[in-house]
Protein backbone atom coordinates (compact mmCIF):
# COMPACT_ATOMS: atom_id res chain seq x y z
CA UNK A 1 0.00 0.00 0.00
CA UNK A 2 2.52 2.06 -0.70
CA UNK A 3 1.01 4.88 -2.94
CA UNK A 4 -2.41 4.85 -1.20
CA UNK A 5 -0.96 8.60 0.00
CA UNK A 6 -1.57 9.52 -3.52
CA UNK A 7 -5.52 8.75 -3.11
CA UNK A 8 -5.35 12.03 -1.54
CA UNK A 9 -4.89 13.51 -4.25
CA UNK A 10 -7.79 12.06 -6.53
CA UNK A 11 -9.60 12.48 -3.86
CA UNK A 12 -9.31 16.96 -3.62
CA UNK A 13 -9.52 16.83 -7.11
CA UNK A 14 -12.66 15.04 -7.05
CA UNK A 15 -13.66 17.55 -4.49
CA UNK A 16 -12.53 20.81 -6.28
CA UNK A 17 -14.12 19.45 -9.73
CA UNK A 18 -17.55 18.60 -7.87
CA UNK A 19 -17.52 22.21 -5.65
CA UNK A 20 -16.58 23.85 -9.36
CA UNK A 21 -19.16 22.61 -11.19
CA UNK A 22 -22.07 22.76 -8.49
CA UNK A 23 -21.23 26.33 -8.54
CA UNK A 24 -21.75 27.21 -12.16
CA UNK A 25 -24.95 24.62 -12.02
CA UNK A 26 -26.70 26.35 -9.47
CA UNK A 27 -25.88 30.23 -9.66
CA UNK A 28 -25.89 30.46 -13.45
CA UNK A 29 -28.07 29.24 -16.99
CA UNK A 30 -26.34 27.28 -19.58
CA UNK A 31 -26.27 30.35 -21.80
CA UNK A 32 -24.48 32.67 -19.43
CA UNK A 33 -20.99 33.79 -20.19
CA UNK A 34 -18.73 36.01 -18.13
CA UNK A 35 -15.23 37.11 -18.87
CA UNK A 36 -12.37 36.77 -16.50
CA UNK A 37 -9.43 38.21 -17.91
CA UNK A 38 -9.86 40.24 -21.13
CA UNK A 39 -12.03 37.68 -23.30
CA UNK A 40 -9.10 35.71 -23.51
CA UNK A 41 -10.70 33.39 -20.20
CA UNK A 42 -14.23 33.49 -20.27
CA UNK A 43 -16.40 31.40 -17.58
CA UNK A 44 -19.13 29.68 -19.25
CA UNK A 45 -21.85 27.06 -18.46
CA UNK A 46 -21.98 24.50 -20.90
CA UNK A 47 -23.46 20.78 -20.90
CA UNK A 48 -21.53 17.79 -22.77
CA UNK A 49 -23.16 14.77 -23.46
CA UNK A 50 -19.61 13.29 -25.41
CA UNK A 51 -16.08 13.03 -24.89
CA UNK A 52 -13.17 15.21 -24.63
CA UNK A 53 -13.53 18.29 -27.13
CA UNK A 54 -17.29 18.03 -27.35
CA UNK A 55 -16.83 14.33 -29.94
CA UNK A 56 -19.74 12.86 -30.00
CA UNK A 57 -21.55 15.52 -28.16
CA UNK A 58 -24.41 15.22 -31.26
CA UNK A 59 -24.71 11.44 -30.90
CA UNK A 60 -28.38 10.39 -30.29
CA UNK A 61 -27.11 6.37 -29.44
CA UNK A 62 -28.23 5.24 -26.02
CA UNK A 63 -25.33 2.99 -25.78
CA UNK A 64 -22.83 5.75 -25.75
CA UNK A 65 -23.39 7.25 -22.00
CA UNK A 66 -23.58 3.79 -20.72
CA UNK A 67 -20.01 2.70 -22.41
CA UNK A 68 -18.52 6.03 -21.19
CA UNK A 69 -19.41 5.52 -17.14
CA UNK A 70 -18.52 1.51 -17.49
CA UNK A 71 -15.12 2.85 -19.51
CA UNK A 72 -14.63 5.28 -17.00
CA UNK A 73 -14.62 2.79 -14.32
CA UNK A 74 -12.43 0.47 -15.68
CA UNK A 75 -9.83 3.30 -16.30
CA UNK A 76 -10.40 4.61 -12.68
CA UNK A 77 -9.89 0.97 -11.54
CA UNK A 78 -7.08 0.12 -13.10
CA UNK A 79 -5.54 3.66 -12.25
CA UNK A 80 -6.19 3.11 -8.30
CA UNK A 81 -4.84 -0.72 -8.03
CA UNK A 82 -1.76 0.97 -10.37
CA UNK A 83 -1.18 3.75 -7.64
CA UNK A 84 -1.75 1.78 -4.43
CA UNK A 85 0.25 -1.32 -6.07
CA UNK A 86 2.94 1.02 -6.36
CA UNK A 87 3.49 0.47 -9.75
CA UNK A 88 2.93 3.97 -11.24
CA UNK A 89 6.44 4.64 -11.22
CA UNK A 90 8.62 7.33 -9.16
CA UNK A 91 6.62 10.18 -7.56
CA UNK A 92 5.89 12.37 -10.71
CA UNK A 93 4.10 9.35 -12.56
CA UNK A 94 2.08 8.72 -9.51
CA UNK A 95 1.22 12.33 -8.92
CA UNK A 96 0.28 12.10 -12.61
CA UNK A 97 -1.96 9.43 -12.36
CA UNK A 98 -3.35 10.93 -8.93
CA UNK A 99 -4.61 13.73 -11.25
CA UNK A 100 -5.94 11.45 -13.39
CA UNK A 101 -7.83 9.03 -11.25
CA UNK A 102 -9.30 12.03 -9.98
CA UNK A 103 -10.30 14.03 -12.94
CA UNK A 104 -11.65 10.71 -14.00
CA UNK A 105 -13.99 10.23 -11.59
CA UNK A 106 -15.05 14.12 -11.20
CA UNK A 107 -16.40 13.64 -14.92
CA UNK A 108 -17.55 10.20 -14.33
CA UNK A 109 -19.62 11.15 -11.71
CA UNK A 110 -20.75 13.94 -13.53
CA UNK A 111 -22.04 11.61 -16.14
CA UNK A 112 -23.81 9.28 -13.68
CA UNK A 113 -25.90 12.30 -12.00
CA UNK A 114 -26.46 14.44 -15.28
CA UNK A 115 -26.09 12.23 -18.11
CA UNK A 116 -22.90 14.67 -19.10
CA UNK A 117 -20.64 16.67 -18.11
CA UNK A 118 -20.38 20.51 -16.81
CA UNK A 119 -18.14 22.66 -18.25
CA UNK A 120 -16.89 26.20 -17.43
CA UNK A 121 -13.71 27.82 -18.86
CA UNK A 122 -13.18 28.33 -21.81
CA UNK A 123 -10.14 30.30 -23.25
CA UNK A 124 -9.92 32.13 -26.61
CA UNK A 125 -6.25 33.07 -28.65
CA UNK A 126 -7.67 35.38 -31.42
CA UNK A 127 -9.68 33.67 -33.34
CA UNK A 128 -9.61 30.67 -31.82
CA UNK A 129 -11.80 28.94 -28.76
CA UNK A 130 -10.74 26.13 -27.31
CA UNK A 131 -13.72 23.73 -26.20
CA UNK A 132 -14.74 24.67 -22.70
CA UNK A 133 -13.40 22.64 -19.97
CA UNK A 134 -13.63 22.57 -16.27
CA UNK A 135 -11.28 21.32 -13.14
CA UNK A 136 -11.55 18.00 -14.08
CA UNK A 137 -10.48 17.81 -17.69
CA UNK A 138 -7.47 20.38 -16.41
CA UNK A 139 -6.52 17.63 -13.83
CA UNK A 140 -6.20 14.70 -16.55
CA UNK A 141 -4.30 17.20 -18.75
CA UNK A 142 -1.60 17.65 -16.20
CA UNK A 143 -1.45 14.33 -14.82
CA UNK A 144 -0.62 13.31 -18.51
CA UNK A 145 1.96 15.92 -18.64
CA UNK A 146 3.51 14.61 -15.08
CA UNK A 147 3.19 10.54 -16.56
CA UNK A 148 5.16 11.52 -19.83
CA UNK A 149 7.64 13.85 -18.39
CA UNK A 150 8.57 10.79 -15.78
CA UNK A 151 8.47 8.62 -18.94
CA UNK A 152 10.66 10.83 -20.78
CA UNK A 153 13.00 12.16 -18.14
CA UNK A 154 12.42 9.74 -14.72
CA UNK A 155 14.93 6.99 -14.80
CA UNK A 156 18.15 9.48 -16.31
CA UNK A 157 16.82 12.74 -13.93
CA UNK A 158 17.29 10.34 -10.99
CA UNK A 159 21.14 9.82 -12.28
CA UNK A 160 21.45 13.32 -13.56
CA UNK A 161 21.56 12.29 -16.92
CA UNK A 162 20.24 13.34 -20.33
CA UNK A 163 18.94 10.62 -22.28
CA UNK A 164 21.16 9.68 -25.77
CA UNK A 165 18.22 10.66 -28.06
CA UNK A 166 17.45 14.28 -26.50
CA UNK A 167 21.36 14.91 -26.38
CA UNK A 168 21.52 14.10 -29.95
CA UNK A 169 18.29 16.44 -31.01
CA UNK A 170 19.70 19.31 -29.05
CA UNK A 171 22.49 19.39 -31.25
Amino acid sequence: MRGARWLWVSLAVLAADRATKYAIERNTTTLFRHSVISDIVVLVHSWNPGIAFSLFSDSKARWLAPLLVVSAVVVMGLLAWMIVAGRAGGALAQCGLALILGGAAGNALDRVLHGGVTDFLEVRLWKYIWPAFNVADSAITVGAVLVLFELLFGASRARGEVPEKLRRTAR
